[in-house]
């Protein structure tokens, strides 16, 4: 890189630096936002660099890449959630990941083999791609920050399913692996992919995820309260968790997500340092952002680079029916039976994000090695997470002003309010507590 090159550099991540700061002070009228922006910035910049961003050209560093954004988002997201971990109050949650998801896969595949003639495993490939709910384009439709209270059912379930499911969209993904390599003689593999891939890694990574938030947690306290990481200003040590976390279920062979996510639940849940919970969360979302529009830049670049190539009107019709039939559809089937209302269930079903978790997974299949023309599904995985972009970009604000306003004239259904960790005397309990070390 030469001086000139350098200096450009330089300049351009001053600039993306100041952009991620300042402009959502100017977006927060504006259906706009920082992704939208970053892509099209991204595909101005590599316009006319013959394609310089094409992601199979960069394929490891691009994984690598979305990889971290989504360690930090996943560790940012629970940390925010201000619920108890009660088996009843994640009833939504649950019924996303255990229903809604994999309803989503079924009819993802079956839409790939009918509409793009995808062999089976192919198709099965590709609805694990787009499985995930995104939590960085959904950051805008998620819970705030810790201490601020819940708010809404649909800002919960979207903030519990998007720190999940970038982990359970995993034995999906494999499922479609071993389809593709042992597509004649299902009894190789079906016996491996149920006791491997869906019982052990979710087990193992729920069980080192606990694990170690515990843990963190009793040695924060018997610590010397000088001592303590909850009396340290620096919340950085959050994102230095998240990866502890994640190499750790990776080397247990277990989902990495997973862990992290089940870590900050538990540490939102057995921490008692309101004031830390929040910086901790502040420190991982700041981070996440600027290191998201860095990516999303990148898929800009990527477009322009021509990873839409080969893209026509079966693969534009895949993905608007990806996004606005079948997540609703798959969403009114996985609530039947719930009290949650109808305003809850509708939004949940609009707001299936996908985004940078199906951007890592595209790029994870093409670094196994997992199927053999990686050219074929990634135009169609970039044109649905360009289409979420822009469709959720637009339309998120207004669609949650509405719900708002909706749910205020219905009200909750269920038959009792949520369990929260007591929000209303957080920083009471947090002051008895330092005052007990001090007895």
């Amino acid at each position: 890189m030469d001086g000139s090159a350098e200096l450009l550099a330089f300049a351009g991540f001053g600039v993306a630096i100041l952009i991620v700061a300042w402009l959502p002070l100017w977006l927060e009228r504006l259906p706009l936002t920082l992704p939208m922006l970053a892509v099209g910035i991204g595909y101005l910049a590599f316009l006319f660099t013959g394609g310089a961003a094409a992601p199979l050209a960069h394929n490891r560093v691009a994984t690598l890449l979305v990889e971290i954004v989504l360690i930090i988002a996943v560790m940012g997201a629970g940390l925010s959630i201000d619920r108890r971990f009660v088996w009843r109050e994640w009833a939504s949650g649950w019924r996303l990941l255990g229903i809604v998801m994999p309803l989503s896969i079924i009819a993802l595949a079956a839409l790939g083999c009918g509409l793009l003639g995808l062999p089976a495993g192919v198709a099965v490939l590709l609805a694990a791609i787009l499985a995930p709910t995104d939590p960085v384009l959904a950051a805008s439709v998620q819970v705030g920050p810790p201490g601020v209270g819940e708010e809404g059912e649909t800002r919960f379930a979207l903030t519990s399913e998007a720190g999940f499911n970038d982990g359970l969209a995993l034995p999906f993904l494999a499922l479609g692996s071993a389809m593709i390599a042992h597509h004649a003689r299902p009894g190789l593999w079906i016996a491996q992919w149920l006791g491997i891939d869906v019982i052990w890694r979710i087990a193992a990574a729920a069980a080192v995820g606990f694990a170690i938030g515990w843990l963190l947690v009793r040695l924060n306290h018997l610590l010397p309260k000088r001592l303590r990481l909850s009396q340290s200003n620096e919340g950085l040590a959050s994102v230095g968790l998240a990866f502890l976390v994640y190499a750790a279920a990776d080397a247990v062979h277990s989902y990495g997500f997973v862990a992290v996510f089940v870590t900050a639940v538990t540490i939102r849940n057995f921490g008692h340092a309101l004031d830390y919970a929040q910086r901790l969360t502040d420190s991982a979302r700041r981070l996440e952002r600027l290191l998201a529009f860095f990516v999303f830049g990148l898929f800009g670049g990527a477009i322009a680079s021509g990873v839409l190539h080969g893209i026509g009107w079966r693969e534009i019709v895949f993905a608007l029916v990806a996004l606005l039939v079948v997540r609703p559809l798959a969403t009114q089937l996985g609530f039947l039976g719930s009290a949650h209302p109808a305003p809850v269930r509708i939004a949940l079903g609009y707001f299936g994000i996908r985004g940078l978790g199906s951007l890592y997974y595209i790029s994870y299949a093409v670094s196994v090695g997992t199927f053999g023309n990686p050219g074929r599904l990634w135009p169609v995985t970039a044109l649905v997470v360009l289409f979420s972009v822009v469709l959720y970009g637009f339309t998120a604000r207004p669609a949650l002003a509405l719900l708002d306003r909706r749910m205020e004239r219905v009200g909750w259904k269920g038959s009792r309010p949520p369990e929260t960790l007591d929000l209303r005397t957080a920083r009471e309990r947090e002051q008895q507590a330092r005052d007990d070390d001090l007895q």
